[in-house]
């Protein structure tokens, strides 16, 4: 992976890791059409502890917010958002424990995978926007079930935030409060996989195949392009319907798809 291709691949994630269109997918796109052959989830993480990182900065009063109440020590609103986040990481931390070589094997498998999963993506965003569901508040049963759908999201072409947003609006839950839950939900997982990565070598240069420049570059351009698109996105993510974005899922999906198979 070159120092540009490094950086092309880290604007796609900053870029698309806020929209239900999965960032993931994009990122296996991106590395299938360049040519480049990874047999490991390092450049990835790099990029998605990138993002994180983007969203901490935006989210930053709200997460102090959250601290604050936390070490109250008492069971207030802010403990109770906290303790559903941590149930919600569960489903994902399972994963992460059993099946991270077979999802290290689906990021490197072609892009078959990808355009399938986009189109679940397409049909899940699609029902969740036509689906009637008695509003109810984001208890810890959704915050447990959103979480499993980000387990699944693993996949690429499963957008995360898609797949946690429709998942808490097909419960009920109001859109505003679903996407910021589904924005803050991630940032632990992936600051922890990217911890253990970096203490145990795997993101240094001779284990990723990556030079350290390079996923340094990757690093810093899903950063910065991640700010951007956390400050302007998210707004559009709780505004917009999601037929749009359902729309270009299926589009891309169908062309992925096709171009492997022809």
């Amino acid at each position: 992976m070159s120092f540009f291709e490094a950086i092309f691949l880290g604007l796609i994630q900053g870029l698309t890791e806020f929209l239900p269109v999965s960032s993931s997918g994009h990122l296996s796109i991106g590395k299938e059409l360049l040519n480049i052959e990874s047999d490991n989830l390092a450049f990835e993480i790099s990029v998605h502890a990138a993002t994180v990182m983007s969203t901490i900065v935006v989210f930053r009063k709200e997460i102090l917010s959250l601290l604050s109440g936390l070490f109250k020590f008492s069971y207030n609103d802010e403990t109770k958002f906290v303790l559903k986040i941590a149930l919600s990481m569960l489903p994902v931390f399972v994963v992460g424990v059993f099946f991270k070589d077979f999802v290290e094997k689906v990021f490197g498998s072609g892009l078959l995978i990808p355009g399938i999963c986009l189109l679940i993506t397409s049909g899940l965003l699609l029902f969740a926007q036509y689906a009637k569901s008695k509003v109810r508040e984001l208890g810890y049963k959704e915050a447990f079930i959103i979480g499993i759908a980000q387990a699944f999201a693993v996949l690429p072409g499963l957008s995360r935030s898609g797949s946690t947003i429709s998942t808490g609006i097909l419960l009920g839950v109001k859109k505003e409060e679903v996407a910021k839950f589904s924005f803050l939900m991630v940032l632990i997982p992936i600051l922890g996989e990217a911890f253990l990565e970096l203490v145990s070598g795997d993101l240094a240069g001779s284990s990723t195949g990556i030079s350290s420049i390079n996923l340094l570059a990757g690093f810093f351009a899903a950063f910065i392009s991640g700010l951007f698109a956390c400050k302007v996105m998210i707004s559009l993510v709780k505004r917009l319907k999601l037929t749009g974005f359902a729309l270009y899922c299926a589009i891309l999906g169908v062309f992925i798809i096709l171009r492997t198979i022809l």
